[in-house]
């Protein structure tokens, strides 16, 4: 299948985008700007493409980011430490990112006669973010089915939605991704601060999956502290 993959430059889409030019048809990566305070991600999008030889694609939609107030990734809010699976963390959700981002996606997809469009949602992102559960990709998929009916057919390619931030190491690490050119941190320093929930997330999966970590983390071992309830 001619496939475009959502990349934002983490370890999630980066790994994404090597497993589908593994097994499919990768015909371009597609990453967006919506005024994230981690915009370095976009730098490691680049790189991905760069190594894998296709085309790479930034949509700008700061004005709408704009408009998606009162989270910690946009607004000039705290970005709380700790794990992922507590109630502080919902300040990190941008109403809506995913569905405006895949609608897009998908319409980028049928001008271009692809077949797919893949995005890396998992679930250890279920917790917190709406968007990214079993049932919202059900849902976004028979929309889309409607919205494309008579012009396109494409798939929805979510191939970690049922599994964890650990199983998406070891399938990088099976398709020789290079995890020290990704990037999660929500803080957006020059290094990965080590504390907040998608750093948390990061460290804590390369520990299950027995893959060795080449981030350099600010706080390296706080992970352990936060996933077993302290903080």
């Amino acid at each position: 299948m001619k496939t475009i993959v959502i990349c934002s430059g983490g370890l999630d889409s980066v790994t994404l985008a090597h497993r589908v030019a593994a097994e499919h048809s990768l015909v371009g990566l597609l990453s967006f700007d919506y005024g994230q305070r981690h915009k370095k991600e976009l730098d490691s999008a680049a790189m991905c493409a760069k190594r894998l030889g296709v085309p790479h694609q930034i949509i700008d939609i700061q004005h709408i980011g704009k408009s998606l107030s009162g989270s910690a990734l946009t607004d000039n809010i705290d970005v709380p430490d700790g794990h992922y699976e507590e109630e502080t963390m919902r300040v990190t959700v941008v109403p809506n990112r995913n569905p405006i981002m895949l609608a897009i996606a998908f319409g980028i997809a049928a001008a271009n006669d692809a077949d797919a469009v893949a995005a890396a949602v998992h679930g250890g992102d279920h917790f917190i973010y709406p968007d990214c559960r079993p049932d919202f990709v059900a849902a976004f998929q028979n929309m889309q089915d409607k919205a494309l009916d008579g012009y396109a057919s494409i798939q929805l390619l979510t191939p970690y939605v049922h599994g964890s931030k650990a199983d998406i190491v070891t399938d990088g690490a099976r398709h020789n991704v290079p995890f020290a050119q990704t990037w999660s941190c929500y803080k957006g320093n020059e290094t990965h601060c080590g504390r907040c929930g998608t750093c948390v997330e990061r460290r804590e999966a390369f520990h299950l999956a027995g893959v060795d970590d080449p981030t350099t983390y600010a706080d390296a071992d706080f992970w352990r502290a936060a996933t077993s309830g302290a903080t």
